[in-house]
C-alpha cells in the first residue's frame, strides 16, 4: 500500500484543526453526521479555550487516480509553548503542509515551525488557509512565502479549511509531492533480516493496556501478539497486548509495518520504563533511533496539594501525566508554609497554567502554585528554588537571556519597542515582510515570564506574535527577596528581583497581602525583606473586643485597666499565635 506521512504546522488560530476536519470529512474516514468541529482536539481544556495542546495522529484513507493511498496525518499545536509537540511530530513524517491565514499572513510560529520543518530536509506544501474571508488578502500572503521561503508562486495552494474549497487539490499535491517512507516495502515480510525499529513520539497511560506508545515504524515490522519487545535507552523490555493505528480511536489491526505510523499497548504499568524518544526493537543489540534532544524548562512553578492527604496520588499523577506530555519534568520539594510538593519545569507559563488545568479536571488532583521563577547560575551551580538561595552570593549571579523574535504590523512599532526597552530588552534588527516586520530582540527571561505576552497583546491590538529560544546566562545585579508576616518568612514567597525593581515589587506584594489575609485578634505585621533590611511594610490592625462594654459609673482609671489587660493579653496571643496563610491569599497574589 502506498503511504504518505505528512503534519499540518502553523502559527496558533490559522485553522490548522479546521482544515484537518476537513480531510477527515473528505476522505470519509468520519461520516459527516459524527463530525464536530475540532474534533482531533479532544482534550476538553483544547476545546473550552480553542486551542491545540496535544499533537493528534489519524489514519486517512484516499485514492487518486484507482490507486487506494494511506495518509497519516499529525495535527500540531500552534503556540511556541508547546514546540516541543512540533517537533516530535516532524521526526515521524516525510513532509508538512505549512498553513497560513490569508488574513494575518506569515507569523511567529509560521516560521519557526517552516524552518524547524526544513531543518529536518522535510518537504513543504505551502497552502493559504481562509481565502473564503472577504478580508483575505492572498496576493501579500503569497508574496510573504516567496520572500519568507523561495517558494515558487505556482505551487502554493489556496483553500478554506471552513467550506472545503481547495482541499481535493491539497489531498493531491500531498500523494504526488511528499515522498514515501524510504523504508516502506522492504524486508517486511522477513523481520529476521531487518529487526524491528519503532520511535516512539508520544505516550499515554490505559489502566488496562498499561503505557500505550504512538510510534514510526522505521523498519521491519511488529512481532505476534505476546512477543517480547525491548526499549534500547531504559533497557527495559515488555510484552505487545496489541497493535493499531488512530481513526482517530484506537483501532485494532494485526501488525504495523515500515512506514506505518500507529500504537504498540506495552502491558508495562510503570510509565519510567517507557519514554518519548526511545526505539521500540525485538532484539537489544540493534542500533537505536538518534530521538530527540531533551527539552530543557524555562519556567519554574512549585506545586502543592491543596490537601496534604493527596500528596501520594498527586505524585502518581504527575508520573502518569509525563508519559503524555514530556517536556514536563518535576522534583520533590518541601515547603514550611505549603508543605510537600513538587517543584515543576515548564517550557512556559501557558504550559503551566494548561498542566495544573488538565491536573486539576483530568486527574482530580487540586494544586496550588507558587510565583513562577526561572533558573539562575550561582558559582557555576543553577538554582531554580529563589528559597534555596544563599543571599551571600547574590554578587555572583547569571540569569538567562533570551532571543525574541516579534511580528507585528508596521503601525504599532513604536508601542512594542517601549515596551520591550521597558522590560530590559536590547535591540537588534528590524526585517520587513510586507505590511508584516519581525523585531529582533534579546531580553532577560524574568522579565518574559511576568505578564510580558499580555501586555505585548494589549499594545499591539491583538496583532503582536511571538517565538523566543534560550540564548545564554548573563551577569545581574539581583537580590532575594523574602515576605515575613508577623516574624515568619513564608518561603513560597521567595523571589528573585533585579535591584532597581525590588522596592517597587516588595511594596506592591505587602500592599496586595494586607489585602488578602485574613484579620486576627492581634495585629499582623507583613514586611518585604532584603537581607537584613525591611523595604516595606504593613501592618493588619487586629479585631477589637469592647472590654469597656460593661462598666458603668467609676472614673477612668477602671477603663485604663481593664484596656491595659487586654493589651498584655494580646501582646501575649502575639507571641504565641502562628498566622496560617490561607490558599486564597496564594492564588490571589499569583494571579496579580
Amino acid at each position: 500500500m502506498n503511504i504518505r506521512n505528512f503534519s499540518i504546522i502553523a502559527h496558533i488560530d490559522h485553522g490548522k484543526s479546521t482544515l484537518a476536519d476537513r480531510l477527515l470529512e473528505i476522505t470519509g474516514t468520519i461520516p459527516k453526521e459524527k463530525l464536530k468541529p475540532q474534533l482531533l482536539d479532544s482534550l476538553a481544556l483544547e476545546r473550552e479555550r480553542g486551542i491545540t495542546i496535544k499533537l493528534a495522529p489519524v489514519r486517512l484513507s484516499y485514492t487518486l487516480d484507482a490507486i487506494p493511498y494511506t495518509l497519516n496525518l499529525i495535527d500540531t499545536p500552534g503556540h511556541v509553548d508547546f514546540s516541543y509537540e512540533v517537533s516530535r511530530a516532524l521526526a515521524a513524517v516525510e513532509g508538512a503542509t505549512l498553513l497560513v491565514d490569508a488574513t494575518q499572513g506569515i507569523q511567529a510560529q509560521t516560521l519557526a515551525h517552516g524552518l524547524a520543518a526544513l531543518e529536518q530536509n522535510l518537504t513543504l506544501i505551502p497552502v493559504i488557509n481562509k481565502i473564503d474571508l472577504p478580508n483575505a488578502d492572498i496576493e501579500s500572503t503569497k508574496k510573504q512565502l516567496i520572500e519568507t521561503f523561495g517558494f515558487n508562486k505556482d505551487e502554493i495552494l489556496l483553500v478554506s479549511g471552513k467550506t472545503g474549497k481547495g482541499v481535493e487539490e491539497l489531498l493531491k499535491a500531498i500523494i504526488e509531492r511528499i515522498p514515501a517512507p524510504k523504508s516502506a516495502g522492504v524486508n517486511t515480510n522477513t523481520p529476521q533480516g531487518c529487526p524491528l525499529k519503532a520511535l516512539i513520539f508520544d505516550s499515554f497511560f490505559d489502566p488496562f493496556k498499561g503505557v500505550i506508545a504512538q510510534v514510526r515504524i522505521m523498519e521491519g515490522q511488529t512481532p505476534p501478539v505476546n512477543a517480547k519487545i525491548c526499549f534500547l535507552q531504559n533497557k527495559a523490555e515488555g510484552h505487545i497486548l496489541e497493535t493499531g493505528f488512530f481513526a482517530p480511536e484506537l483501532t485494532l489491526n494485526d501488525g504495523l509495518y515500515a512506514g506505518d505510523i500507529g500504537y504498540i499497548a506495552t502491558g508495562i504499568k510503570d510509565s519510567d520504563k517507557v519514554r518519548v524518544g526511545d526505539t521500540i526493537s525485538t532484539e537489544l543489540d540493534v542500533e537505536p533511533l538518534p530521538g530527540y534532544k531533551e527539552v530543557k524548562p524555562m519556567v519554574y512553578v512549585g506545586l502543592f496539594p491543596i490537601e496534604q492527604d493527596s500528596y501520594i496520588e498527586a505524585k502518581e499523577a504527575l508520573e502518569k501525566f509525563r508519559l503524555n506530555d514530556p517536556s514536563l519534568s518535576y522534583e520533590l520539594e518541601s515547603s514550611q508554609a505549603l508543605g510537600n510538593g513538587f517543584r515543576c519545569g515548564f517550557l512556559g507559563l501557558l504550559h503551566a497554567e494548561v498542566v495544573q488545568e488538565r491536573l486539576s479536571t483530568e486527574a482530580g488532583v487540586d494544586l496550588i502554585a507558587t510565583i513562577p521563577s526561572v533558573e539562575y547560575e550561582i558559582e557555576g551551580k543553577l538554582i531554580h528554588n529563589p528559597s534555596e538561595i544563599d543571599p551571600s552570593l547574590m554578587k555572583n549571579v547569571k540569569e538567562p537571556w533570551v532571543s525574541l523574535k516579534i511580528f507585528i504590523p508596521q503601525n504599532f512599532i513604536g508601542n512594542v519597542m517601549d515596551l520591550v526597552t521597558e522590560r530590559r530588552g536590547k535591540f537588534i534588527n528590524t526585517q520587513y515582510f510586507g505590511t508584516q516586520v519581525e523585531l529582533k530582540y534579546e531580553m532577560p527571561l524574568s522579565e518574559m515570564i511576568t505578564n510580558f505576552y499580555d501586555r505585548l497583546k494589549s499594545v499591539s491590538s491583538g496583532f503582536a506574535s511571538l517565538d523566543w529560544e534560550f540564548l545564554e546566562y548573563r551577569e545581574v545585579e539581583a537580590v532575594r527577596l523574602d515576605i515575613l508576616v508577623a516574624g515568619e518568612k513564608v518561603d513560597a514567597l521567595s523571589t528573585i528581583v533585579v535591584r532597581e525593581k525590588a522596592e517597587s515589587f516588595g511594596r506592591k506584594m505587602v500592599e496586595k497581602l494586607k489585602e488578602v489575609l485574613p484579620r486576627q485578634n492581634f495585629a499582623i505585621a507583613i514586611q518585604a525583606v532584603i537581607g537584613g533590611n525591611i523595604i516595606a511594610r504593613e501592618t493588619i490592625s487586629p479585631f477589637r473586643k469592647d472590654v469597656t462594654a460593661k462598666l458603668y459609673g467609676g472614673d477612668r482609671t477602671r477603663k485604663d485597666k481593664l484596656l491595659e489587660k487586654q493589651k498584655k493579653g494580646k501582646k501575649k496571643m502575639k507571641m504565641i499565635g502562628r498566622v496560617e496563610i490561607p490558599q486564597e491569599a496564594f492564588l490571589s497574589i499569583l494571579k496579580s
